[in-house]
């Protein structure tokens, strides 16, 4: 058992912790894999950027996992993009069902989708930057010196 609890609400109230959780860390990712997409187009070295960012605020523990697993191209699995899309469709239908709007969230499900279907869905979530190097014609990896 963990050494401490925290009672967070009425009963579903965990699940949608769980959730919360999720929609953050997934959509997370995916702003960082947008940004360090444009970077990368843009002709940075995408390694320096990271090192320039990463004591700002920008700066996360997502930041610090993911970016140098998108730069190292390594999607071993960690948390992966199948059982992320499980939880983010689980958000979408819990928010619908209390008819709550997730725009961002659910142009997440669909990224998540379009790498199911082009074979990436057991890499780490941070394959999610793999759609968006598909829609610029980069990839984020390391710049030759």
């Amino acid at each position: 058992m963990g050494a401490s609890a925290l009672l967070i609400g009425k009963s579903g109230s965990g699940s949608v912790t769980k959730l919360t959780n999720q929609v953050i860390v997934n959509l997370t990712i995916a702003a960082v894999s947008e940004a360090f997409v444009l970077c990368s187009k843009a002709g940075a070295d995408p390694e320096k950027v990271y090192q320039a960012i990463r004591g700002g605020l920008a700066g996360s523990v997502i930041l610090d996992a993911k970016v140098p697993m998108m730069i190292e191209r390594n999607f071993k699995p960690g948390g992966k993009i199948s059982i992320n899309h499980k939880d983010i469709k689980n958000v979408m239908a819990t928010a619908h069902s209390i008819d709550v709007l997730m725009p961002l969230t659910s142009q997440l499900f669909e990224i998540m989708q379009y790498l199911k279907v082009t074979g990436h869905f057991d890499e780490d979530h941070a394959g999610i930057v793999q759609y968006f190097e598909k829609l610029a014609g980069v990839e984020v990896k390391k710049v030759n010196a």
